[in-house]
């Protein structure tokens, strides 16, 4: 598995490297997901109703087989994906550079895989430390290095469109969930029964075709040899000079991209995790045409609203999506600071907006719409943006670095929103009146995001270094290269009709809503 094995040749051609990346987000996004096993956990034990227990601490929640888990008790899972996912991106950055994405790829098959394998017989044994322990940890422990992984690849692959590459990876993270969670509904409706509600047997069936995704697209990674250059372009060599990554954070760059994201996220984050409930409560019966406030629903009403919160969600979802390509794809003309500044620019601005238009509901839409694909712009572009500061050497490590961002935004984020929501409601302040307030501290957020991109400047030259390559690099090695238009077709067939399938049912939800 040495770097040298997975070498191309010179005339290797780029776009099979793509569908393998996307392979792996696919897989690892259903971490977006994954919250539509928490409601039929709630009555894993009860089957048809829940079987609560008074006065249950989250201590004894853990290891309880007579007591359902609450919504409250399972979410945890959620925040372990992101917390340990920043933590190992962090730690294995270094780790990803050296031994190459194949050998990467495999390791986070076996730790996503595995850790839904254990995440299941936490579920079919009804204890709730084994859900945390294998979905939550282990399985962080394998989004972070396979989020990474065919980032850093993409990058060296494409240092003529690095924006584009990036965008094409990190737009299979968002549609993950988009993908695995109609299955894994469909697949929990299949598995139920009288004495199952089928969220194990959909985790074990899940973790299989996940690891055929994965172990094929790690097994499909290559890298470019040294002195690569895209067609037509001998100017943008794979390889090159660098910032070495032990020098990284002590450079201002790093620290105010680092802050860029932070903030992006954060204020983008938290309102999208409550987004069904926000926007019912906001405009209450114009969702179904009906003049009435969510404080006076009826239960028909309730039903009605949750359906158009659903389409809500879907919107924003597919938004999130395209964000990814589009915002990350138009960084390679505008260049990444412009393109930063410009969504976050845009972004308070759709928060300000957003604010008196409570009797305006395809305003509203439409500026959560654009919120939700700048959230997933932001994200595709970083690794691009660093590719420009630091060189592509060891970005992958750097890029895990940074991604403590993230982690500590899935944190920061929703608690900010969840305190602010409840310190509203608890002063008495009507539901739909909550979020101004809300919508302005993220608007404030996003602005002082702007002034961070505003100050990045071009790394000095005194922390750069050759690369050990760099003499290859300098002799240049690049031959035109070979289209390999089938093996094209399956790659891309692979990854993308399972995207358009999900695509298909989210489209469905959000058809409701408009």
């Amino acid at each position: 598995m040495s770097r040298s094995r997975i070498t191309a040749p010179p005339d290797f051609d780029r776009w099979l490297v793509p569908p393998c990346a996307l392979a792996i987000h696919l897989a690892i996004g259903m971490a977006y997901g994954f919250s539509v096993f928490w409601l039929p956990l709630t009555h894993a034990i009860g089957i048809t109703d829940s079987v609560m227990c008074d006065g249950l601490s989250l201590t004894a929640a853990l290891t309880t087989t007579a007591c359902d888990w609450r919504v409250s008790d399972l979410v945890w899972v959620y925040t372990l994906f992101f917390v340990v996912l920043g933590l190992a991106a962090a730690l294995f950055g270094g780790w990803v550079e050296q031994v190459g994405p194949r050998t990467a790829g495999l390791v986070a098959a076996a730790c996503w895989c595995g850790g839904l394998l254990i995440g299941a017989a936490g579920a079919a044994l009804h204890q709730l430390w084994l859900l945390w322990l294998g979905a939550g940890v282990i399985g962080g422990i394998g989004l972070g290095i396979g989020y990474i992984t065919p980032v850093s690849t993409l990058i060296k692959w494409f240092p003529d469109r690095r924006g584009l590459a990036t965008g094409m990876a990190i737009m299979g993270f968002g549609g993950g969930a988009m993908v695995g969670s109609p299955l894994a509904d469909r697949l929990m409706a299949a598995f139920a029964g009288p004495a199952s509600v089928g969220v194990w047997q959909a985790m074990l069936v899940l973790a299989g075709l996940y690891a055929l995704f994965m172990v094929a697209g790690a097994l499909g990674f290559r890298l470019p040899a040294p002195g690569w250059a895209p067609p037509g372009r001998p100017e943008a060599i794979a390889g090159g000079r660098y910032v070495p990554l032990a020098v990284v954070h002590r450079t201002p760059q790093f620290w105010l991209v680092w802050a860029v994201l932070l903030l992006n996220v954060s204020a983008s984050i938290g309102i999208i995790g409550l987004a069904s409930p926000m926007v019912q409560e906001i405009f209450g019966g114009q969702l179904f045409g009906a003049a009435v406030r969510f404080a006076d629903f009826t239960e028909a009403d309730k039903a009605a609203a949750a359906a158009a919160g659903a389409g809500f969600v879907g919107l924003i979802s597919l938004f999130n999506i395209a964000g990814r390509f589009f915002w990350s794809s138009l960084s390679d003309r505008l260049g990444r600071k412009a393109m930063y500044a410009a969504i976050l620019a845009l972004g308070a601005a759709a928060y300000g907006l957003a604010l008196p238009t409570a009797t305006a509901l395809p305003l509203f839409l439409a500026c959560f719409a654009l919120i939700a694909s700048m959230y997933g712009g932001g994200f595709a572009a970083v690794p691009a943006w660093l590719a420009d500061l630091f060189g592509t050497a060891q970005v992958g490590a750097i890029h895990g670095r940074l991604l403590t961002a993230w982690s500590t935004a899935g944190v920061l984020g929703p608690l900010l929103v969840a305190y602010a929501r409840d310190a509203s409601l608890a002063a008495g302040v009507p539901r739909e009146a909550v979020y101004a307030p809300i919508f302005q501290m993220l608007a404030a957020m996003l602005a002082l995001g702007l002034v961070a991109a505003l100050l990045v400047r071009p790394v000095a030259a005194h922390w750069w270094q050759d690369a050990p390559d760099a003499a290859a690099a300098a002799a240049g090695t690049a031959a035109p290269a070979r289209a390999r238009w089938g093996l094209r077709l399956a790659g891309w067939s692979a990854v993308l009709l399972p995207l358009a399938w999900g695509a298909w049912f989210t489209l469905q939800k959000a058809v409701l809503l408009i």
